[in-house]
This record gives structure tokens, sequence and C-alpha cells, in this order.
């Protein structure tokens, strides 16, 4: 079995590490948590950090490592995700289902086309398989969530760090841009189905409605219902979670 199948190395135990080992291993750490929280009650970020802990034993456990196993899903819907990269959103979307709040799916480990989405020279010839993959897995990731009564509560974000110019380079690929982009917004409750903003008709110059990297965290944010505006501390210095980025409105609501 592959990793993606049998979980990350870091929640298997040794394999000298029994069931009864573990358990005792876990015993002897909660008596020494109880000890100290008796003898420190007020001490909030112990606290934090054992919820952790505790939280990390639950997902080394077997019943959680089956999430990871998805020889237990129809090879019919293995199929409809496609590729590698929609083996990892299937994933995805069993890892949600089990309670995980936050999954970041990484695509193209591989190089289908040679260099990735960094299309500067020859990987933009095989562009297009790229994006057949993205478009086969995405569709399916949907799909899946709305069957299983999840994409009102999941937001599905496609983010990238800059766009492509529209014009070649000398290498017949496409260099960065950062002036005007594209990122994709689903679910999560949000009235999603439409464009917000407009470039020009090389996709160059934003013309309309420009978001920018701070509105678009901040979207986020508030979907997920935080504030987009709360600061953060590093000692007594303030850090601005979305650098006072502003929601996109017309997507709420």
């Amino acid at each position: 079995m592959t990793q993606i199948e049998t979980g990350p190395n870091g929640l298997i135990r040794a394999p000298d590490v029994d069931e009864e080992r573990q358990r005792r291993r876990e015993s002897l750490l909660g008596a020494w948590r109880n000890e100290y929280l008796g003898k420190h009650p007020n001490d909030e970020t112990f606290r934090a950090q054992s919820a952790v802990a505790q939280q990390g034993f639950r997902m080394a456990g077997p019943e959680f490592l089956n999430v990871f196993d998805l020889g237990r899903e129809a090879q019919s819907l293995r199929e409809a995700y496609g590729g590698e990269f929609g083996q990892r959103c299937l994933l995805a979307r069993r890892l949600v289902q089990a309670g995980v709040r936050f999954v970041e799916v990484s695509f193209n480990l591989n190089f289908l086309n040679g260099t990735g989405w960094d299309t500067h020279n020859d990987g933009q010839l095989k562009q297009h398989l790229l994006i057949k993959d993205l478009d086969q897995a995405f569709a399916t990731l949907l799909r899946d969530l709305e069957k299983n009564r999840l994409l009102d509560t999941t937001l599905v974000v496609i983010a990238t760090e800059f766009g492509r110019p529209p014009e070649f380079d000398s290498g017949g690929g496409r260099g960065h841009q950062s002036v005007a982009f594209t990122c994709v917004l689903a679910g999560g409750g949000l009235r999603t189905g439409r464009v917000v903003g407009q470039t020009d008709d090389l996709g160059k110059t934003v013309v309309e409605k420009p978001v920018s990297v701070a509105d678009f965290h901040a979207t986020i944010h508030s979907a997920l219902g935080i504030n987009p505006g709360k600061d953060l501390y590093a000692d007594d210095r303030p850090v601005p979670i979305t650098d006072r980025g502003v929601p996109i409105r017309e997507i709420f609501g």
C-alpha cells in the first residue's frame, strides 16, 4: 500500500510499540499532566498544548488512519476523481468527513508536463494535462462533497501566488504576472457561480472591481466566521491577519 493509503508516517506507531504499551505511555503522561495542572490551574498555555497533544494521539489511532485507505471507496468514484491529484482530493473529502478542519492538497508532484505550473519554458506545451486533471478532480470533489452534505460547510479554495502574462517569453513559456490573476472559491455557504472583477481582453490588467490578496484572504476568514480585522499579537506587537482586507460582500448573504 502507498503512503496515501496508510497515512503519514508521523501518525503510525513504531513497530515495537503495541497498543498496550501505547496505553501505558499515555496513562503515565496523563498522570504527569494532571499533577502539573493541579499545581498550576491557571496555566492556559499548558492546557492548550495538552489539548493539542491529546488530539494528536486520537489521530494516531486505527480509526482515524482508516481514512487514508482509499480502497474503501467505490472504484467508480476513484476513477471519476482521476489521477494522482484527484486521489488527493478524494482523500481530502475523507479527511473533512472525519472532522479535519483544514486540508491543503498538493498538485502535480510528479510534474505531468515536465515543469509543473511554473511554465516558463516547454512546460507550456503540455499545460493542458494539468488543466484536465484540475478540472476533473475539482468538479468531482464538489459533487462528492454535495452528495455527502458537506459542501455548504466546506470552503474549497483554488489559489495561486501570481498569474501569467498573455505574451510568451523567449523560451516559449510565460513569465510571472502580479497585476491580474484568478482565484476560485466554492462551497462554504457562499453565493458562488459568479465572477467578481474583470480584466481587459488579454487578461493582463484589472479594469473593474479589483480584489486584492488581502481582500481575498478577508473573504476566506469571513466565510469561516473569523473577524478579518482582528489583530494577533507577537508580545505587544499587533499583527493584522489580513492586512486590513475587505471581504467580497456580494458573495455573502
